[in-house]
């Protein structure tokens, strides 16, 4: 089950880099492997999050996988003042898939973004092939993330 985590300290505030990440219709601009993406439904939650349900379109070599997810858009908590993000498997390739980021202003300036992800695809052999690259494909999806917010915000 492959799983990644990471940390970074930034020089975009922590609501720049929650509204590039947020804006899941724009992924295939930039992200690596994903060829497209769509939203199903947004709606305010009682609790004051956004929830959207949304498909990405994943293509890696001759592999074309759609799978959609729950994505959590977290108001500002009142104690830190952290912005997060949640993100759930709902359908697709996946036996389950999770991740989430978290968005934090730094005091000197700037943000640290935390990142994670948790996933098992149901394909073995799509499983043993994203194993091999996994470290490396994280890899450039977060530095994906942060060219993204270098070309918006510098």
């Amino acid at each position: 089950m492959p799983h990644h985590q990471d940390s970074r300290d930034l020089p975009y505030t922590a609501s720049q880099m929650f509204a590039l990440v947020a804006d899941v219709e724009k992924y295939p601009e930039f992200l690596p492997w994903n060829s497209a993406a769509r939203i199903r439904t947004r709606k305010t939650r009682e609790d004051g999050a956004e929830e959207i349900a949304a498909d990405l379109v994943i293509s890696f070599k001759v592999f074309r996988e759609r799978f959609g997810s729950r994505v959590v858009l977290w108001p500002a908590d009142s104690a830190t003042g952290a912005l997060k993000i949640d993100t759930e498997y709902l359908d697709g390739p996946f036996k389950y898939m999770r991740s989430g980021w978290v968005f934090t202003d730094r005091p000197e300036g700037g943000c640290r973004v935390e990142f994670y992800v948790d996933f098992e695809f149901r394909n073995a052999i799509l499983q043993k092939l994203i194993g091999v690259v996994f470290h490396e494909a994280m890899s450039r999806i977060v530095k994906a993330f942060e060219d993204r917010a270098r070309a918006l915000y510098s």
